[in-house]
């Protein structure tokens, strides 16, 4: 399993999923809203943190910078 994301990309999933959590927990959302973006979040965050997004594999998309295109 090769790595696909960037640092900038790990930042905006890291974000979005922590954005999720807390308008859950302050109840912004609830019910139906809050599992569907609850899933959302937890998928965001877990390749933030692994790195490896399978979307990106099937496209072919890389957003993490390879050292010869410096």
């Amino acid at each position: 399993m090769k790595k696909n994301l960037g640092t900038t990309d790990k930042l905006i999933r890291a974000t979005i999923a922590a954005i999720i959590a807390i308008m859950y927990f302050v109840n912004i959302i609830s019910g139906t809203t809050a599992i569907v973006l609850g899933s959302i979040a937890l998928i965001l965050f877990i390749t933030s943190l692994i790195g490896y997004c399978p979307a990106y594999s099937i496209f072919g998309h890389s957003s993490r910078r390879n050292k010869t295109n410096i």
